[in-house]
């Protein structure tokens, strides 16, 4: 670990970056694809034990970053408070009074890591859709290849929610070994039809846009409706029914009556067209395209039921905590309870918590006393245990 590393560790100096697999060691994904070099961009909160025994790896849903807590200052000069600030820092729920906690913006993705956006080395230009597919396997491998970098080989616990939840899960199938316990929040073994359904019209309303030009939309008009229509389309089922009514129910959006026109009259239409608007100035459309096809092909069913597949995690001893949220439409409780009972099958270490909640999937992501507890107490038990 180079000093600069190590200060990091003991200070978060914000984002940092680490490039590996520099041609001709390319790394290998799943597809068969090579890709090098491989710039992954991560945070570190809180200080690492001499014993190297105190690590939290936090992985992000799709859209999120490697800013998991603190405050960093944008090109405005706003405050931007990491995405899960209410869970992470000093005395709260994953405590950086006593935990090393890293998170690491996934490959493929846009925030700092290698993804369709960067450079390939090949042509000068962005690789576009030269990229090669990823999977969440590859996800993980990257994250592996960054923990080598850092000399640490053993994790306390991996924590994620979504597509995050994915991410911890198949540390668990891939480095059962390095990992003492385990916390998948709102997530699934594997997408339903339901699920692949929503990411393909997320998908489609991107690749039908005018500008997206085959993903070769760099330094060009970029598909920014059909992205925009895209998170409209995910942060429905990011919400539910409950919190849907409850925030917005029919009412007009600073009107007294229709206009009889396609302008927005209800308050969610004004809002889901904010929320795509938004989402186009800070995300990339390949991006998307690639998470989330990662996201579907995701399959975890399959190595927790074979018995050739799950020979290395029974021999493993880890700590499961699954949660879910009852109003959670996209990866309903019932899917958890699935994961649950395979995690039991390979005699695995499992509680399992439904969290009652009306904001939908997203809940995982709102600041909330009990998830707090829940995990402070979990993480306490694994430290100690």
């Amino acid at each position: 670990m180079t000093s600069n590393q190590l200060q990091h560790s003991k200070n978060s100096l914000g984002q940092q970056f680490f490039t590996f697999a520099e041609p001709p060691d390319e790394m290998f994904l799943e597809s068969g694809a090579r890709l090098g070099p491989v710039t992954i961009a991560y945070e570190t909160y809180g200080q690492l034990s001499t014993s190297r025994d105190n690590v939290v790896l936090i992985a992000h849903a799709f859209s999120g970053d490697s800013h998991v807590a603190g405050c960093l200052t944008d090109d405005q000069g706003e405050a931007k408070p990491g995405w899960w600030d209410s869970m992470v820092g000093p005395g709260k729920g994953i405590d950086t009074n006593r935990y090393f906690v890293i998170c690491s913006n996934i490959l493929g993705s846009c925030m700092g890591s290698t993804g369709p956006a960067a450079i390939n080395p090949a042509t000068g230009k962005p690789y576009g859709l030269d990229f090669p597919v990823v999977t969440i396997g590859d996800m993980v491998d990257a994250q592996k290849t960054l923990l080598d970098h850092l000399e640490i080989d053993s994790l306390l616990a991996v924590i994620g929610g979504s597509v995050g939840g994915m991410q911890a899960l198949e540390w668990c199938v891939r480095y059962p070994d390095m990992v003492r316990a385990a916390v998948p929040l709102a997530t699934t073994m594997r997408h339903s039809a339901l699920a692949i359904a929503f990411n393909e019209v997320a998908r489609q309303s991107i690749m039908a846009d005018p500008n997206w030009c085959q993903g070769d939309y760099y330094g060009k008009k970029t598909p920014d409706l059909g992205l925009a229509i895209a998170r409209m389309v995910g942060h429905v089922t990011y919400l539910s029914d409950q919190a849907m009514r409850k925030k917005f129910g029919r009412r007009l959006q600073d009107k007294k009556d229709f206009s009889f026109g396609f302008d927005a009259d209800f308050q969610v239409e004004s809002y889901l067209r904010y929320q795509g608007s938004k989402f186009v100035s800070r995300f990339d459309a390949n991006s998307l395209l690639y998470i989330t096809k990662a996201a579907d092909y995701f399959d975890l069913v399959d190595k927790l039921t074979t018995k050739e597949s799950i020979q290395d995690l029974v021999g493993a001893s880890i700590k499961f905590l699954v949660i879910s949220y009852t109003s959670d439409w996209l990866y309903p409780t019932y899917q958890s309870r699935e994961l649950v009972r395979s995690l039991k099958r390979t005699g695995q270490d499992v509680s399992f918590c439904e969290i009652a909640a009306d904001c939908g999937h997203d809940a995982f992501l709102i600041p909330d006393e009990r998830l707090s507890k829940l995990i402070k107490g979990f993480l306490g038990g694994v430290a100690h245990g």
